[in-house]
């Protein structure tokens, strides 16, 4: 089965944001508690939990949309006493 462009070109862009901050935060080019490193994660993986509802793969549902609520729970939440979210 054949997938479609319109569909391959926005899994490959989130995919591609997944990864780009995943190996920014392996080579210490992206803190992960800043800002960046959950928008990158937080579109990324939208844009693949969109995908994964046409059609419906409960597995990759599951992950994409709770990576997607972490993500944008991280930018959100109120920092603690002590922590900096810069």
């Amino acid at each position: 089965m054949e997938i479609a462009l319109v569909r391959r070109v926005p899994s490959f862009v989130g995919a591609r944001l997944i990864l780009i901050a995943y190996a920014g935060q392996q080579v210490n080019l992206i803190d992960p508690r800043k800002p960046l490193y959950n928008i990158l994660n937080g579109i990324g993986s939208a844009i693949l939990a969109y995908i994964a509802f046409h059609p419906f793969q409960v597995g990759l549902v599951l992950l994409e949309v709770t990576g997607t609520a972490i993500s944008v729970y991280a930018l959100v939440r109120v920092p603690s006493q002590g922590e900096k979210n810069c």
